[in-house]
Formats: structure tokens, sequence, C-alpha cells
């Protein structure tokens, strides 16, 4: 299978990139979007994004301001975001897709979900953040540099640090802001597609208390937990967290495919 395709789309007045893999034999099934979180880019998605190829046409998003994208002159919103994700996925003539967004990512997947119901029929939130029990910066830097030491692999750990130094500071800090004050909690309430909430059961990020939670907030919600890894399951599980995509949307998979291949 070839490498992922990598477009420039500009769409709700924002530049970002677009990574995409057309699945073997066309496109029987519905298409997947992957969404990254704060500070990160669509390197940590790699390894999801080319197990899923091999089933659906996939992409994989930078957002505004993160990975190689330009910076975005003012802080956006989480709304900003999901603009973003629909309006690029419109302009390459994606319809109907599912979302897939991990931490913060989860938070523009449910608002694109809400901004266009019809479009988003299934949608899965991997370590979703934030839960209001921990609602201060201290308590989720904490979280996260628990999950850092204790919960990733050196490998995650690498390309989740490189991309905090490619956002930089600035941006991150104004976008933690907007993460800090989202409430993911309310938002989900009125998501219409079916929901799968997705953790790693040692994440101390998105606990099992908060996962459990917004999976029965949801209309039609249920909880999954990926055992032995920490936040960033997609990158250290990303064969478990592909075959229980595809198991929740429909298509299936060959259970226990070699990964092919490991990120930069």
């Amino acid at each position: 299978m070839s490498g992922p395709v990598r477009m420039e789309v500009s769409a709700a007045g924002h530049a970002g990139h677009v990574y995409a893999s057309r699945a073997p034999g066309g496109r029987s099934a519905t298409p997947v979007v992957l969404i990254h979180g704060i500070g990160a880019s669509h390197r940590y998605l790699r390894r999801l994004h080319r197990l899923l190829a091999g089933s659906m046409d996939t992409y994989s998003i930078d957002l505004p301001g993160f990975g190689a994208t330009p910076r975005p002159r003012n802080t956006l919103s989480v709304a900003d975001h999901a603009r973003y994700i629909l309006g690029a996925m419109e302009q390459l003539g994606v319809a109907e897709f599912i979302l897939v967004g991990h931490s913060m990512g989860t938070q523009f997947a449910t608002e694109a979900a809400l901004q266009a119901p019809g479009r988003v029929q299934h949608l899965v939130l991997m370590g979703p953040v934030v839960d209001p029990r921990r609602g201060t910066v201290v308590q989720q830097a904490l979280a996260l540099g628990r999950d850092a030491l204790f919960y990733e692999s050196p490998s995650s750990n690498a390309v989740v640090f490189t991309d905090y130094l490619r956002c930089g500071p600035a941006w991150y800090f104004k976008t933690l802001r907007v993460m800090m004050e989202y409430p993911l909690a309310e938002r989900i309430t009125g998501v219409t597609a079916e929901i799968l909430v997705m953790r790693g059961a040692n994440d101390p990020v998105a606990d099992a208390d908060w996962s459990r939670r917004l999976a029965g907030l949801a209309r039609r919600g249920q909880l999954m937990e990926v055992q032995g890894t920490g936040h960033v399951v997609q990158h250290t599980r990303a064969l478990e967290v592909r075959d229980a995509i595809l198991a929740f949307t429909g298509p299936r998979a060959a259970v226990g495919d070699a990964l092919p291949g490991h990120p930069e």
C-alpha cells in the first residue's frame, strides 16, 4: 500500500493539510476521517491510518495552526475547527464519513457531528477531554505527565513532544484555553450519530469514570477500553483500535493483521 497523499486544503477561511489514502478495490465502505488533539498532528495517527486504509478510504487532517500548517491570526474556537473539517471534506467530495477524534480532537469531532448531523453517522471519541471534575490546567498537566512517564512508549512520546515543539507555546496555550472551556459533557447529548467512547485502560487523562459518564450521556453510546496502554491508544495499540472501529462501524477486517511499518 502506498503512503497517503498530502493535500493543502483551504476551508472556512483557514488553511490545513489533509492526508488521503484510497482503500484497495474502490469505495465500498464509508470513509473515515481522523482528527488529532491539541499540539499534535497526523503523525501520531499514522499507524491507525495505515491500518484503516486497508478497509476504507482514510483521511487524516492537520488542522490550521498544527503540524506544518500556517498559524491563523486569531485563536480558533472548537466550532471554527469543526467548520474547517466539514468544509475540507466537502471540497474533497466526501459527503458522509466516520469521524474519529483523539483528546481535544474529540471536541472538534463532536462539534462537527453537531454542525452536520446528516454527514457523520458514527463518531469515535478516543481519550476524550476535559473531565470537569479535573477541570484545571494543573490537573490536566499532571495527568498528561503521569501518562507520558508510566504508560506511553518511547516512540509515542517522541512523536507527541516533537509535535508540541512544532506547534509552539503561543499557539498551544491559546488553544489550551479553548479546550478547557469546551463543555463536552453537555454537547455530546445533542449528537445523533452512534458514539464509541474509547480509552486506554491506564489513561489518567480520560479516566474510566469520565469515559463511562460520556458514553452514558450519548443518545446511542458505548464504551470500550484497550488494555495495557495509556492516552495515546491509537499509536501504542493501533491494531486493537482499528479492529474496534471496524466492529463498531460495520466493515470487518482480518483480526491479527501485522502492523504495516512504523511511523518515523
